[in-house]
């Protein structure tokens, strides 16, 4: 017994004939007896009054069709559900570095939820590292994050902008040289365990650049508060959609070789909200753009 059976009996209850049916269901008139006459053996009953030319739906038969309805309507329930039709799901675990928390995530989520909403959020702010284990692990629907090395093919990576590494400094902070700035003024580095801490690290000694580090932080937020009081400077990646804090710090270009930062959404190849993690990457690819648009 297939779930068209069900399509084809609820589509004679609404027409009142197999040919009618047939133009709705997109089969031949004789297709549309066969699978009725099947669907009759497999249930053990007749359905239909044969007595005249024009089969007739019997008094057993107009009792089932209610039934076959609802069969339907849960087949197509289940499937959206493993599709991740963003209707049918109740909740979106979304993991995020913490840079994005103060911005982008909030004014995309306020996007979606515009367009959901009934739908519920649930965020976890974390390192990319630690995100990426989760996403494997199922533990989160999708990560928005820095790119991985390397991407396993039971993942998908979705990215959605590149920041460019700036060097952060206090908005009173004579715009100067970046290096004579890094060689003179106290330095705040942004934890290895982090993505852009290696990549900052990575530049500092590629250029051969000493720095005179105070203190370490494991966050960016955390990280631009210590420099928006003036404690000292650090090369962090410039934020697409910055918190108010971020926003008004200097943001000075390096060298032209500073390398960027990639972000985008990595969820699971066999995610079930796929649907709905790829209208999260629409929503967030629009703040980014109209960030981009208000900046100039």
């Amino acid at each position: 017994m297939t779930i068209s059976l069900f399509k084809t009996l609820i589509a004679i209850s609404e027409t009142g004939s197999f040919r009618a049916a047939a133009d709705i269901v997109c089969v031949t008139d004789a297709a549309v007896g066969q699978q009725m006459r099947r669907l009759e053996e497999t249930l053990g009953a007749k359905l239909f009054d044969r007595s005249e030319r024009t089969p007739r739906l019997n008094q057993l038969g107009k009792a089932f069709v209610p039934k076959a309805r609802a069969i339907v309507q849960a087949y197509e329930s289940v499937l959206d559900d493993l599709t991740g039709d963003p209707g049918a799901i109740g909740e979106l675990v979304l993991g995020a570095v913490p840079s994005t928390i103060g911005g982008l995530i909030p004014k995309t989520i306020k996007r979606l939820i515009g367009l959901y909403p009934d739908l519920h959020m649930r965020v976890v702010p974390d390192l990319s590292p630690m995100l990426l284990e989760q996403v494997e692990q199922g533990m989160l629907d999708a990560a928005v994050m820095s790119e991985p090395p390397r991407v396993q093919d039971n993942l998908i990576w979705m990215p959605f902008c590149e920041e460019k590494l700036v060097l952060l400094t206090a908005p009173d902070v004579p715009h100067a040289d970046p290096m004579q700035i890094l060689a003179t003024m106290p330095y705040i580095r942004h934890t290895r365990r982090a993505s852009v801490g290696v990549m900052a690290e990575e530049w500092l000694a590629k250029n051969r650049i000493k720095v005179n580090d105070t203190m370490e932080m494991g966050s960016l937020e955390n990280l631009a508060s210590m420099v928006a009081h003036n404690l000292g400077v650090s090369v962090v990646p410039d934020i697409c959609v910055p918190d108010p804090i971020f926003q008004n710090l200097q943001k000075i270009p390096l060298s032209p070789d500073a390398p960027a930062r990639r972000l985008g959404i990595l969820t699971r190849a066999d995610c079930s909200k796929i649907r709905l993690v790829q209208e999260l990457l629409k929503q967030i690819s629009l703040v980014v753009e109209q960030h981009a648009e208000h900046s100039k």
